[in-house]
Protein backbone atom coordinates (compact mmCIF):
# COMPACT_ATOMS: atom_id res chain seq x y z
CA UNK A 1 0.00 0.00 0.00
CA UNK A 2 1.44 2.88 -1.03
CA UNK A 3 2.30 5.90 1.73
CA UNK A 4 -0.29 7.99 0.60
CA UNK A 5 -3.13 5.15 0.41
CA UNK A 6 -1.64 4.89 4.17
CA UNK A 7 -1.48 8.31 5.05
CA UNK A 8 -5.28 8.26 4.26
CA UNK A 9 -6.35 5.16 6.19
CA UNK A 10 -4.87 6.85 9.13
CA UNK A 11 -6.85 10.42 8.46
CA UNK A 12 -10.10 8.54 7.87
CA UNK A 13 -9.29 6.52 11.02
CA UNK A 14 -8.91 9.85 12.87
CA UNK A 15 -12.27 11.44 10.93
CA UNK A 16 -14.27 8.37 12.54
CA UNK A 17 -13.20 9.02 16.09
CA UNK A 18 -14.08 12.75 15.80
CA UNK A 19 -17.35 12.13 13.82
CA UNK A 20 -16.72 14.18 11.17
CA UNK A 21 -18.67 16.87 12.87
CA UNK A 22 -22.37 15.07 12.77
CA UNK A 23 -24.00 15.72 16.28
CA UNK A 24 -27.66 14.60 16.70
CA UNK A 25 -27.99 14.79 13.25
CA UNK A 26 -26.75 17.63 11.94
CA UNK A 27 -23.67 18.59 9.65
CA UNK A 28 -21.25 20.87 10.89
CA UNK A 29 -18.89 21.92 8.56
CA UNK A 30 -16.60 24.92 8.14
CA UNK A 31 -17.76 28.76 6.94
CA UNK A 32 -16.20 28.15 3.13
CA UNK A 33 -14.94 31.20 1.07
CA UNK A 34 -18.05 32.91 -1.35
CA UNK A 35 -15.88 31.36 -4.40
CA UNK A 36 -14.87 27.80 -2.76
CA UNK A 37 -17.66 25.54 -3.69
CA UNK A 38 -18.19 22.78 -0.91
CA UNK A 39 -19.35 19.62 -1.68
CA UNK A 40 -20.55 16.32 0.47
CA UNK A 41 -19.46 13.15 -0.67
CA UNK A 42 -21.10 10.38 1.21
CA UNK A 43 -20.75 6.38 1.29
CA UNK A 44 -21.46 3.45 3.80
CA UNK A 45 -17.91 2.11 3.31
CA UNK A 46 -16.21 1.45 6.57
CA UNK A 47 -12.87 3.14 6.92
CA UNK A 48 -10.93 0.29 6.28
CA UNK A 49 -12.62 -0.86 3.60
CA UNK A 50 -11.15 -0.61 0.25
CA UNK A 51 -13.28 1.30 -1.54
CA UNK A 52 -13.76 3.34 1.72
CA UNK A 53 -10.17 4.25 1.77
CA UNK A 54 -10.01 5.28 -2.24
CA UNK A 55 -13.47 7.38 -1.71
CA UNK A 56 -11.31 9.31 0.55
CA UNK A 57 -8.24 9.43 -1.87
CA UNK A 58 -10.21 10.91 -3.94
CA UNK A 59 -11.69 14.06 -1.74
CA UNK A 60 -7.99 14.60 -0.19
CA UNK A 61 -6.84 14.70 -4.11
CA UNK A 62 -9.30 17.54 -4.73
CA UNK A 63 -8.89 19.05 -2.07
CA UNK A 64 -5.27 19.73 -2.31
CA UNK A 65 -5.74 20.65 -6.37
CA UNK A 66 -8.61 22.71 -5.83
CA UNK A 67 -7.65 24.67 -2.80
CA UNK A 68 -9.62 27.67 -2.81
CA UNK A 69 -12.25 26.64 -5.53
CA UNK A 70 -13.73 23.03 -4.36
CA UNK A 71 -13.78 21.26 -0.98
CA UNK A 72 -15.53 17.90 -0.69
CA UNK A 73 -16.15 16.90 2.58
CA UNK A 74 -16.27 13.14 3.27
CA UNK A 75 -19.44 11.14 4.99
CA UNK A 76 -18.70 7.28 5.60
CA UNK A 77 -20.10 4.47 6.99
CA UNK A 78 -23.44 5.55 5.84
CA UNK A 79 -23.43 8.78 8.32
CA UNK A 80 -25.40 10.67 5.58
CA UNK A 81 -27.12 7.90 3.75
CA UNK A 82 -27.03 4.09 3.59
CA UNK A 83 -25.91 1.52 0.90
CA UNK A 84 -29.78 1.68 -0.40
CA UNK A 85 -29.85 5.41 -0.28
CA UNK A 86 -27.97 6.72 -1.56
CA UNK A 87 -28.93 6.58 -5.14
CA UNK A 88 -32.39 8.56 -4.47
CA UNK A 89 -29.63 11.08 -2.58
CA UNK A 90 -28.10 11.74 -5.70
CA UNK A 91 -31.40 12.05 -7.84
CA UNK A 92 -32.54 14.33 -5.51
CA UNK A 93 -29.45 16.62 -4.84
CA UNK A 94 -29.32 16.00 -1.37
CA UNK A 95 -26.36 15.24 -1.56
CA UNK A 96 -23.38 16.47 -4.53
CA UNK A 97 -21.30 12.83 -4.35
CA UNK A 98 -22.13 9.38 -3.44
CA UNK A 99 -20.06 5.92 -3.49
CA UNK A 100 -22.70 3.70 -5.46
CA UNK A 101 -22.74 0.28 -5.46
CA UNK A 102 -23.80 -1.02 -9.02
CA UNK A 103 -25.62 -4.37 -8.05
CA UNK A 104 -27.80 -2.68 -5.14
CA UNK A 105 -28.42 0.62 -6.87
CA UNK A 106 -29.13 -0.04 -10.17
CA UNK A 107 -31.18 -2.80 -10.84
CA UNK A 108 -34.30 -0.89 -9.05
CA UNK A 109 -33.44 1.74 -12.31
CA UNK A 110 -32.67 -1.04 -15.05
CA UNK A 111 -33.34 -4.98 -14.01
CA UNK A 112 -31.01 -5.84 -17.18
CA UNK A 113 -27.86 -4.51 -15.12
CA UNK A 114 -28.30 -7.85 -12.71
CA UNK A 115 -25.96 -9.23 -15.63
CA UNK A 116 -23.15 -7.82 -13.45
CA UNK A 117 -24.00 -10.52 -10.90
CA UNK A 118 -24.45 -13.82 -13.03
CA UNK A 119 -22.15 -16.11 -11.18
CA UNK A 120 -19.30 -17.36 -13.57
CA UNK A 121 -20.05 -14.86 -16.26
CA UNK A 122 -17.06 -12.16 -16.35
CA UNK A 123 -13.66 -12.67 -16.13
CA UNK A 124 -12.59 -9.44 -14.20
CA UNK A 125 -13.41 -5.93 -13.99
CA UNK A 126 -12.48 -5.39 -17.49
CA UNK A 127 -14.62 -7.63 -18.97
CA UNK A 128 -17.15 -6.51 -16.94
CA UNK A 129 -16.79 -2.85 -17.79
CA UNK A 130 -15.93 -3.81 -21.67
CA UNK A 131 -19.47 -5.18 -21.96
CA UNK A 132 -20.91 -1.74 -20.79
CA UNK A 133 -18.86 0.32 -22.79
CA UNK A 134 -18.36 -1.66 -25.89
CA UNK A 135 -21.57 -3.25 -26.78
CA UNK A 136 -24.88 -1.99 -27.97
CA UNK A 137 -26.84 -3.49 -25.49
CA UNK A 138 -24.15 -3.29 -22.32
CA UNK A 139 -24.09 0.79 -23.37
CA UNK A 140 -27.98 0.97 -23.58
CA UNK A 141 -28.49 0.03 -20.07
CA UNK A 142 -25.40 2.00 -18.83
CA UNK A 143 -26.53 4.91 -20.46
CA UNK A 144 -30.20 4.57 -19.22
CA UNK A 145 -29.27 4.52 -15.66
CA UNK A 146 -27.09 7.74 -15.51
CA UNK A 147 -29.79 9.61 -17.61
CA UNK A 148 -33.06 8.09 -15.79
CA UNK A 149 -31.01 9.39 -12.10
CA UNK A 150 -29.47 12.46 -13.16
CA UNK A 151 -26.45 11.50 -12.39
CA UNK A 152 -22.46 11.76 -14.07
CA UNK A 153 -19.67 8.83 -13.68
CA UNK A 154 -16.77 10.38 -12.04
CA UNK A 155 -14.46 7.28 -11.01
CA UNK A 156 -14.59 3.33 -11.01
CA UNK A 157 -14.11 2.49 -7.42
CA UNK A 158 -14.85 -1.63 -7.21
CA UNK A 159 -15.74 -3.28 -4.03
CA UNK A 160 -14.22 -6.30 -5.00
CA UNK A 161 -14.63 -9.96 -5.69
CA UNK A 162 -17.18 -11.95 -4.30
CA UNK A 163 -17.14 -14.72 -2.51
CA UNK A 164 -19.10 -17.49 -0.24
CA UNK A 165 -18.42 -17.05 4.08
CA UNK A 166 -19.93 -18.51 6.55
CA UNK A 167 -19.97 -19.70 9.94
CA UNK A 168 -21.28 -23.47 9.88
CA UNK A 169 -18.86 -25.77 7.81
CA UNK A 170 -16.39 -26.05 4.53
CA UNK A 171 -18.18 -24.81 1.50
CA UNK A 172 -16.56 -27.20 -0.80
CA UNK A 173 -19.77 -28.29 -3.14
CA UNK A 174 -23.09 -27.16 -3.63
CA UNK A 175 -24.29 -29.54 -1.20
CA UNK A 176 -22.70 -27.66 1.90
CA UNK A 177 -25.43 -24.66 1.46
CA UNK A 178 -28.27 -27.04 2.26
CA UNK A 179 -29.84 -25.35 4.86
CA UNK A 180 -27.67 -22.59 5.86
CA UNK A 181 -29.03 -19.16 6.42
CA UNK A 182 -27.78 -16.99 3.92
CA UNK A 183 -27.86 -12.94 3.68
CA UNK A 184 -28.61 -11.06 0.61
CA UNK A 185 -28.84 -7.92 0.26
CA UNK A 186 -29.94 -7.01 -3.24
CA UNK A 187 -32.66 -9.66 -4.72
CA UNK A 188 -30.44 -11.23 -7.87
CA UNK A 189 -28.87 -13.21 -5.16
CA UNK A 190 -32.06 -15.12 -4.01
CA UNK A 191 -32.21 -17.71 -7.04
CA UNK A 192 -28.66 -19.21 -6.41
CA UNK A 193 -29.26 -19.63 -2.65
CA UNK A 194 -32.31 -21.06 -3.21
CA UNK A 195 -30.83 -23.33 -5.98
CA UNK A 196 -28.38 -24.33 -3.48
CA UNK A 197 -31.11 -25.17 -0.68
CA UNK A 198 -30.07 -21.83 1.74
CA UNK A 199 -32.66 -19.63 3.56
CA UNK A 200 -32.22 -16.33 2.13
CA UNK A 201 -32.65 -13.67 4.79
CA UNK A 202 -32.99 -10.10 3.16
CA UNK A 203 -30.79 -7.56 5.46
CA UNK A 204 -28.68 -4.29 5.26
CA UNK A 205 -24.93 -4.13 5.70
CA UNK A 206 -25.50 -2.29 9.18
CA UNK A 207 -27.47 -5.25 10.64
CA UNK A 208 -25.36 -8.04 9.24
CA UNK A 209 -22.66 -8.18 12.71
CA UNK A 210 -25.11 -8.61 14.34
CA UNK A 211 -27.27 -11.24 12.98
CA UNK A 212 -24.18 -13.10 12.61
CA UNK A 213 -24.14 -12.67 16.91
CA UNK A 214 -27.27 -13.89 17.26
CA UNK A 215 -27.60 -16.60 14.70
CA UNK A 216 -30.21 -15.05 12.65
CA UNK A 217 -27.94 -15.90 9.64
CA UNK A 218 -24.62 -17.67 9.13
CA UNK A 219 -23.58 -17.14 5.51
CA UNK A 220 -23.56 -14.35 2.88
CA UNK A 221 -21.48 -13.76 -0.42
CA UNK A 222 -19.37 -10.49 -0.18
CA UNK A 223 -15.61 -9.29 -1.54
CA UNK A 224 -13.10 -9.82 1.26
CA UNK A 225 -12.43 -6.33 1.76
CA UNK A 226 -16.12 -6.15 4.10
CA UNK A 227 -15.37 -9.10 6.46
CA UNK A 228 -12.17 -7.04 7.52
CA UNK A 229 -14.10 -3.36 7.24
CA UNK A 230 -17.13 -4.41 9.91
CA UNK A 231 -15.52 -7.02 11.63
CA UNK A 232 -17.50 -9.58 10.15
CA UNK A 233 -14.48 -12.13 10.09
CA UNK A 234 -15.10 -12.18 14.14
CA UNK A 235 -18.20 -15.20 13.46
CA UNK A 236 -17.17 -16.83 10.17
CA UNK A 237 -14.88 -19.49 9.86
CA UNK A 238 -14.89 -20.76 5.90
CA UNK A 239 -14.77 -19.17 2.38
CA UNK A 240 -14.96 -20.27 -0.73
CA UNK A 241 -12.91 -19.81 -3.96
CA UNK A 242 -13.10 -19.02 -6.80
CA UNK A 243 -14.95 -15.73 -6.96
CA UNK A 244 -18.59 -15.68 -8.11
CA UNK A 245 -18.17 -12.07 -9.51
CA UNK A 246 -16.66 -9.30 -9.59
CA UNK A 247 -18.89 -6.26 -7.69
CA UNK A 248 -17.95 -2.85 -9.38
CA UNK A 249 -18.58 0.57 -7.37
CA UNK A 250 -18.49 4.09 -8.82
CA UNK A 251 -18.12 7.54 -7.44
CA UNK A 252 -20.90 9.40 -9.13
CA UNK A 253 -21.92 12.90 -9.16
CA UNK A 254 -25.79 14.54 -9.08
CA UNK A 255 -25.93 15.78 -13.11
CA UNK A 256 -27.19 19.62 -11.99
CA UNK A 257 -24.72 19.87 -9.90
CA UNK A 258 -22.39 18.89 -12.12
CA UNK A 259 -23.36 20.80 -14.82
CA UNK A 260 -22.99 24.31 -12.85
CA UNK A 261 -19.29 23.52 -12.08
CA UNK A 262 -16.99 25.94 -13.83
CA UNK A 263 -15.01 24.79 -16.20
CA UNK A 264 -11.58 23.96 -14.67
CA UNK A 265 -13.98 22.65 -11.35
CA UNK A 266 -14.98 19.64 -13.82
CA UNK A 267 -11.06 18.90 -15.41
CA UNK A 268 -10.27 18.34 -11.65
CA UNK A 269 -12.85 16.04 -10.86
CA UNK A 270 -12.21 14.59 -14.15
CA UNK A 271 -8.60 14.06 -13.53
CA UNK A 272 -8.71 12.85 -9.56
CA UNK A 273 -11.57 10.42 -10.80
CA UNK A 274 -9.62 8.97 -13.41
CA UNK A 275 -6.69 8.22 -11.20
CA UNK A 276 -8.47 6.83 -8.52
CA UNK A 277 -10.25 4.54 -11.00
CA UNK A 278 -6.87 3.39 -12.69
CA UNK A 279 -5.31 2.59 -8.91
CA UNK A 280 -8.35 1.76 -6.80
CA UNK A 281 -9.07 -1.37 -9.66
CA UNK A 282 -5.02 -2.14 -9.98
CA UNK A 283 -5.32 -2.33 -6.44
CA UNK A 284 -8.40 -4.08 -5.28
CA UNK A 285 -7.61 -8.08 -5.76
CA UNK A 286 -4.02 -7.49 -4.11
CA UNK A 287 -5.89 -5.98 -1.45
CA UNK A 288 -9.01 -8.43 -1.08
CA UNK A 289 -5.87 -11.55 -1.53
CA UNK A 290 -4.13 -9.94 1.88
CA UNK A 291 -7.51 -9.88 3.63
CA UNK A 292 -7.97 -13.40 2.77
CA UNK A 293 -4.41 -14.07 4.15
CA UNK A 294 -5.56 -12.29 7.31
CA UNK A 295 -8.47 -14.07 7.32
CA UNK A 296 -6.72 -17.55 7.60
CA UNK A 297 -3.91 -15.87 10.18
CA UNK A 298 -7.12 -15.71 12.11
CA UNK A 299 -7.83 -19.19 12.06
CA UNK A 300 -10.04 -19.28 8.91
CA UNK A 301 -10.44 -21.19 5.86
CA UNK A 302 -10.45 -20.56 2.50
CA UNK A 303 -11.55 -23.46 0.33
CA UNK A 304 -10.61 -23.75 -3.48
CA UNK A 305 -12.95 -26.09 -5.46
CA UNK A 306 -12.28 -28.97 -6.99
CA UNK A 307 -12.60 -29.69 -10.66
CA UNK A 308 -15.93 -31.52 -10.29
CA UNK A 309 -17.22 -29.13 -7.90
CA UNK A 310 -16.73 -26.38 -10.06
CA UNK A 311 -18.44 -28.03 -12.93
CA UNK A 312 -21.49 -29.03 -10.26
CA UNK A 313 -22.13 -25.39 -9.74
CA UNK A 314 -21.83 -24.45 -13.81
CA UNK A 315 -24.63 -27.14 -14.12
CA UNK A 316 -26.33 -25.45 -11.01
CA UNK A 317 -25.69 -22.01 -12.98
CA UNK A 318 -27.31 -22.46 -16.21
CA UNK A 319 -30.04 -25.15 -15.25
CA UNK A 320 -31.55 -23.26 -12.12
CA UNK A 321 -29.84 -20.10 -10.74
CA UNK A 322 -29.79 -18.30 -14.54
CA UNK A 323 -33.60 -19.27 -15.75
CA UNK A 324 -34.53 -17.98 -11.76
CA UNK A 325 -33.34 -14.76 -13.28
CA UNK A 326 -35.62 -14.58 -16.31
CA UNK A 327 -37.86 -12.16 -14.19
CA UNK A 328 -34.81 -9.95 -13.70
CA UNK A 329 -33.09 -9.94 -16.79
CA UNK A 330 -34.91 -9.43 -20.25
CA UNK A 331 -34.60 -13.08 -22.30
CA UNK A 332 -32.15 -10.75 -25.09
CA UNK A 333 -30.19 -9.39 -22.41
CA UNK A 334 -29.39 -12.54 -21.01
CA UNK A 335 -28.55 -13.60 -24.72
CA UNK A 336 -26.38 -11.00 -25.54
CA UNK A 337 -24.33 -11.09 -22.20
CA UNK A 338 -24.28 -14.81 -22.38
CA UNK A 339 -22.53 -14.48 -25.80
CA UNK A 340 -20.29 -11.66 -24.81
CA UNK A 341 -19.30 -13.95 -22.58
CA UNK A 342 -18.34 -16.89 -24.14
CA UNK A 343 -16.41 -15.11 -27.18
Amino acid sequence: MSENIANTLRRVRAATTLGLGLVAGVVWAPVASAEEIVARLSYHWAPKHHSAIYSQEFADRVNERGEGKIRIETFPSGQLFGIREIMGALTSGSVQLGGVVGTVSFPPVNQNYNVEALPGVFEDFDHLRNFFRETEVGQEIWNDVLTRTRTKFIAYNPTGPFMSFTAKRPLTSPDAYDGLKARYLSGVERPRWSALGADAVSMPTGEVYTALQNGMIDTFATVPSAIKAYSWWDHIKYAELPHQFYADSFILANQAWWDGLPEDVQDLLTEVGEEISEESTESIMAFSDEVLEEFEERGGQVDTLSEEAQEEFERINREEVFPGLRKMIDPEVMEAVLEYSSQ
